[in-house]
């Protein structure tokens, strides 16, 4: 049995569900708000790619490496971005969670730290991880404040770990947070999420 089944998670109007073919269109029309397959430091399918994008992310579920899931408006069922648990490692009971993005328009918004909630809550509560990772390029520098203003903490660099889609080498960099530090980093996204936004 995979250490992570499929679930779907849901909490303030954001829920996350297994990623499926189904969810091509949503995931395109999200992707183009923005267009941001042209970020050159995501990892967001251009539009032509986006059942490959699916397809690879079901057979990285089937190995129990990834559980991808689309992030959808509760309310409307509208696919909002992706984001997945992935390197998988059941025997030490660590998960990363990464290959995340959003629309355009869901940036800066509750979205994340609501993806984040849940996310965090499933790993450290329902599955009983020791530790949950992030990574990202060195040069995705809203990514690591983003990762930052969640708490986690940051182990250190990998230099020359990874192949851009443009072909480059990125230095990637790593990130953690354990599971004694989870009720305080709970209780701040809490926080985050129930103060009015300016």
């Amino acid at each position: 049995m995979s250490f992570v089944q499929p679930v779907t998670l849901s909490t303030r109007g954001v829920e996350l569900v297994p990623l499926a073919p189904e969810h091509e269109a949503g995931l395109r029309a999200a992707a183009a708000d923005g267009e941001l397959w042209k970020i050159r430091v995501t990892s967001v399918p251009e539009p032509d790619q986006t059942r490959a994008y699916i397809e690879d992310a079901l057979k990285a579920r089937e190995t129990g490496q990834r559980f991808a899931f689309a992030v959808r408006d509760a309310a409307t069922g509208t696919v909002l971005g992706s984001s997945s648990y992935h390197d998988i490692l059941p025997a030490v009971k660590r998960v990363e969670i990464g290959y995340t993005w959003y629309a355009a328009r869901c940036q800066r918004t509750h979205i994340n730290t609501t993806c984040k909630l849940l996310l965090l809550t499933h790993a450290f509560d329902t599955l009983g991880c020791h530790v949950v990772g992030w990574r990202t390029d060195n040069f995705n520098h809203a990514s690591q404040r983003a990762i930052e203003r969640l708490g986690a903490r940051k182990d250190g660099v990998i230099r020359g770990h990874a192949l851009r889609r443009d072909g480059t080498i990125r230095d990637t960099v790593m990130y953690s947070l354990r599971s004694g530090e989870w009720p305080e980093v709970k209780a701040q996204l809490l926080y985050m999420l129930d103060k009015p936004r300016t």
